[in-house]
């Protein structure tokens, strides 16, 4: 198995960075071979319906800052996540982790061996819909059991131990532990995908629309726990959201998002008290 050197205390390097990542959805045609081959700034090509869903992104995440990505549906911010997570194949792109391989290794192009490997140890992920991060037949206790032991943790006491801890962090009952997601209501669910996530401690936390659908109040508890454990873990998170309130909670950096590309981007006071692009100066007064 891989091992991992510890993570890079010096601020100015970067713990990820995304250079030149592109996605697209669908098989593709003469006409749209590469992102620069569509007309304008829309990323569906007219002839065959692929779309490109990431064009070019680039960023990068210091060790324990939240970076917000924010756009509306469409825009391409879930895919980036779920690119970087391995749920979706990139077309092209590089991503490196200064805690893997001194950061000098694409992560983009490893084995699937070593994919699993950055899931199970680097990186923790939430879902916006905890269907997609639970499984609802194990127990709460038996979600992080399972992230855990895919980590190579096989003692059970050891891993009711761990489990029980990571829930009381996320204020789930140790008297629950041993109950099934289903029986939960939303707000848990996602508090339960959150502890899981971070079973391992990993660097790099993605937050992907973790509060749509709750209601308000749900939304507040689940954006201060974010908070909380940010601050007690220090671990660097990637928070998408089309919710510019969520971005303005969290976030210390933000790129913006459209058609796939990155229009805007800077701190996150700045991009919402004085944005340069028309289109961000739009969802910044959708929210006034």
């Amino acid at each position: 198995m891989e091992c991992v050197a510890a993570v890079d205390d010096n601020s100015e390097t970067p713990l990820l960075t995304v250079k030149d990542l592109n996605k697209r959805y669908g098989k593709g045609c003469p006409a749209c071979e590469t992102p620069e081959m569509l007309a304008g700034d829309d990323n569906r090509c007219p002839h065959c319906g692929s779309v490109w869903a990431c064009i070019h992104v680039q960023f990068e995440l210091y060790a324990g800052e939240i970076l917000g990505v924010v756009g509306e549906s469409g825009s391409g911010k879930s895919s980036v996540v779920k690119s970087l997570y391995f749920d979706e194949d990139v077309h092209s792109g590089v991503a490196t982790i200064s805690a893997y391989k001194g950061g000098k290794v694409n992560i983009f192009s490893e084995s699937a061996q070593q994919k699993r490997y950055i899931r199970n140890y680097l990186m923790g992920m939430v879902y916006q819909n905890p269907l997609m991060g639970l499984k609802m037949s194990f127990s709460s206790g038996g979600n992080i059991a399972e992230k855990l032991i895919a980590s190579g943790m096989y003692h059970v006491g050891n891993i009711r131990k761990r489990a029980g801890e990571l829930l009381e962090h996320v204020d789930i009952p140790l008297s629950r532990m041993d109950e099934r997601p289903k029986n939960f209501s939303g707000g848990m669910q996602q508090r339960v995908q959150i502890s899981k996530a971070l079973a391992n401690n990993p660097p790099i936390l993605l937050l992907d629309e973790v509060t749509t659908g709750l209601d308000l109040s749900v939304q507040a508890r689940v954006l201060d726990l974010i908070r909380k454990i940010q601050r007690e873990f220090e671990v660097a998170t990637i928070v998408v959201s089309h919710d510019l309130g969520v971005i303005r909670m969290l976030a210390d950096r933000t790129v913006v998002m459209r058609h796939g590309r990155i229009v805007e981007e800077g701190l996150t006071d700045q991009i919402l008290e004085d944005p340069q692009r028309a289109y961000t100066q739009q969802l910044v007064h959708s929210l006034l």
